[in-house]
C-alpha cells in the first residue's frame, strides 16, 4: 500500500527515507510557488520580509492528486492519503475530489484533524505499520490514538503577517502591538482549528508558556516524545527545546523547519512544540 500526504504536514526526514517508506507528498501550491519545489524555505522568508505583495501558499489542486493517485494505482491500487487538517484546509477536499477522477485506485482517507509535526508523526507511524503488514482497520486505530494522544501549542514575536494576511482584525492587531502580547496558540480535536491558549507580554514569556500549557496535560517528569519546530527562528527553537527537557523526560525528534503553509500565515519568529506520551508510540514497528 502507497501512502499520500501534503507540505502541511512535516516529515523531517531525508527524501530517501521517504522513498523508503513508500510516502508521497503533494506540495501545497499557490498563486506563485509550490513549496520545496518552486521554493525553499530561506528563499521565502527572505522575500516575504522584502515585499508588501506576500508570497502565499495554498492547497493542491484536484488535479495534482489526480495525476498522483493514477500513477501510483498503476502498481498498486490501495492507497492510504493522509492529510494536515480539513479545519483549516481543503486539501482533504481536493484530494477526495481528484480521487473519483480515478476509480481505478482504492483510496482511503484520514484527517488527522492537525498539521505540522503532530500529523506527521500519523503518517510515519502508517508508513511503519504498513511495511510491518499490519492490517488497515489496525493502522487506522493507531492514526486515532495517536490523533487523540497528541498536542500542539505555538507561538510567535511579530504579528504583522497575522494582521496582514487576515487571521486577526488589523484593530486587534494593532492593540496587541502595542501592548506586545504574544498569543499561545493550539489546535483542537473536534474540528482541526486553531484555538488561544492565552498571552504573554514578551516572547520569552510566552515560550515558558508553551511549556506551562504540557505541564497542565502531564506531570512534570512524564515521559513524552517531543518535537519542536520553527519558522525560521532556530534561537526561539532552541531555548523551547531546553525549557521543555528542563521539566521532562523526553524522547526527542529533530528540530526543523515548519511548514511554509503556517510561515505565510505568521512570518519567520513562529516556534512550535508537539508533544505526546512517549508510550503511545511504543508498539509501532
Amino acid at each position: 500500500m502507497r501512502i499520500v500526504t501534503d507540505s502541511g504536514i512535516d516529515l523531517l526526514f531525508p527524501s530517501e527515507r521517504l522513498a523508503e517508506l513508500d510516502i508521497h507528498v503533494v506540495p501545497l501550491d499557490g498563486q506563485s510557488f509550490r513549496e520545496n519545489v518552486d521554493i525553499q524555505s530561506d528563499e521565502f522568508y527572505r522575500l516575504l520580509a522584502a515585499t508588501d505583495s506576500l508570497p502565499t501558499t495554498s492547497q493542491p489542486s484536484v488535479g495534482d492528486f489526480a495525476e498522483l493517485y493514477r500513477q501510483l494505482a498503476t502498481s498498486d491500487p490501495d492507497i492510504l492519503s493522509i492529510h494536515m487538517t480539513s479545519g483549516l484546509s481543503g486539501t482533504l477536499n481536493a484530494a477526495q475530489a481528484g480521487a473519483k477522477l480515478v476509480p481505478e485506485a482504492n483510496i482511503t482517507f484520514v484527517d488527522t484533524k492537525t498539521l505540522s509535526a503532530a500529523a506527521g508523526w500519523q503518517v510515519e507511524a502508517a508508513a511503519r505499520a504498513l511495511k510491518a503488514r499490519w492490517p488497515m482497520r489496525q493502522v487506522l486505530a493507531l492514526l486515532e490514538r495517536i490523533g487523540a494522544a497528541s498536542d500542539s501549542a505555538y507561538t510567535l514575536q511579530e504579528l504583522k503577517y497575522l494582521i496582514h494576511g487576515g487571521r486577526i482584525s488589523h484593530m486587534k492587531g494593532l492593540i496587541a502591538s502595542i501592548l506586545n502580547l504574544k498569543p499561545l496558540i493550539g489546535v483542537e480535536k473536534v474540528n482541526g482549528t486553531y484555538v488561544q491558549l492565552g498571552q504573554e507580554r514578551s516572547f520569552k514569556r510566552a515560550v515558558r508558556g508553551l511549556v506551562d500549557r504540557i505541564a497542565e496535560r502531564h506531570a512534570l517528569g512524564s515521559a513524552l516524545r517531543v518535537q519542536v519546530l520553527h519558522s525560521q527562528n532556530p534561537q526561539g527553537a532552541a531555548m523551547l527545546r531546553e525549557l521543555v527537557d528542563q521539566r521532562f523526560d523526553c524522547t526527542w525528534l529533530p528540530v526543523g523547519p515548519m511548514s511554509l503553509v503556517l510561515g505565510a500565515h505568521t512570518g519567520p519568529s513562529m516556534v512550535g512544540v508537539a508533544y505526546a506520551p512517549a508510550a503511545v508510540f511504543a508498539d509501532i514497528p
